[in-house]
């Protein structure tokens, strides 16, 4: 039986303009939205684009993971997002639900270690770092943010009093509070300045506007003009929303940091797969290591469960250097 009460898109619109208004009605990420689509066209292409989804069913959907998985040599987490995207389109765009029917080849997922720095080596890699992206970097660090939760903070996540960063719609919509770096405070001051400043710029100009999640553009007219709404890192220029098309300052591109990350990385003489994610790996690992409740550091982190948070146990400094190997016992020739 169908679900009378959900949201139902314009059946008048094209196929992906439903898609679309469907993702945009359940408030999903921009980003989401991007990648979502993607998959779901490249789902129908991979038959016939002339076949509509409605005919297609679990045996197309199954032939098309098992291909990402067998012959496209996709990681696990690529084929769950495939997933994802293929069931919000038949079950909450088709309104016809087949994720409790499909038996999809998985790819296999590999559980790794994470990488992570020591802490010689977060002091090698800021010291090649300058700005504001050194600033973000500390951020990340000093917090143990993920980059989008670092270029999303709004100048009223900062308690300057209480000394807690709060983080607003993090990874599965949850908010949770943080340290606040006391070392950085008067460096978050400053670009806290720099950022009135600009704002003041832009409400002279006839802008000043910023984008405010979940529909409180509506709720609250006057909020996305308000100094405390304004991104902490705010990107250069001005830019066009791609869903309103009305002209708003955003904050910064990830790929900024990213390179600015790599290269300071090169530039230290660091030989590993380490990137701006490598930072929130390191804040946990060396709460760990400096004796921090496990419980405190899942709350930081902000996983639903410990035994995420427990993977860190698994390369946390251990004295493993002071424990001599037997080879070393023999006579060697």
């Amino acid at each position: 039986m169908k679900n009378k009460s959900k949201f139902r898109p314009n059946t008048d619109l094209k196929l992906m303009d439903q898609v679309r208004q469907v993702l945009r009605y359940h408030h999903y990420a921009y980003r989401t939205e991007q990648t979502y689509c993607q998959w779901i066209v490249r789902f129908i292409r991979f038959f016939d684009a002339k076949i509509h989804p409605r005919d297609m069913g679990k045996e197309e959907i199954e032939s098309f993971l098992s291909h990402l998985a067998t012959k496209g040599n996709v990681a696990a987490a690529t084929q769950r997002q495939a997933l994802n995207a293929i069931v919000f389109l038949y079950k909450q765009v088709l309104d016809l639900p087949v994720d409790e029917l499909l038996e999809h080849i998985k790819a296999r997922r590999q559980r790794r270690p994470p990488m992570v720095f020591s802490q010689g080596e977060v002091q090698k890699v800021l010291d090649q770092m300058s700005g504001t992206h050194l600033l973000m970097a500390q951020v990340l660090y000093g917090g143990g943010l993920r980059l989008t939760e670092c270029l999303r903070l709004r100048i009223q996540d900062l308690d300057f009093e209480r000394k807690l960063i709060y983080v607003r719609d993090g990874k599965g919509g949850k908010d949770r509070t943080t340290i606040f770096p006391a070392a950085i405070k008067a460096a978050l001051n400053r670009q806290a300045e720099k950022v009135r400043l600009l704002h003041e710029q832009d409400l002279a100009n006839g802008y000043g506007s910023v984008f405010l999640p979940h529909a409180l553009a509506k709720k609250y007219p006057k909020a996305a003009k308000e100094f405390g709404w304004q991104y902490l890192f705010p990107s250069r220029e001005r830019s066009t929303d791609p869903r309103s098309g009305e002209v708003r300052r955003h904050h910064v591109l990830e790929s900024g940091l990213q390179k600015a990350v790599k290269t300071a990385v090169k530039r230290a003489g660091i030989i590993k797969r380490v990137g701006c994610h490598t930072f929130r790996h390191s804040f946990a690992t060396h709460l760990l290591e400096n004796g921090v409740n496990i419980r405190v550091v899942q709350e930081l982190m902000g996983h639903a469960d410990v035994k995420t948070t427990e993977i860190y146990t698994h390369v946390m400094d251990k004295h493993i250097h002071a424990v001599t190997s037997p080879l070393d016992a023999l006579e060697l020739p």
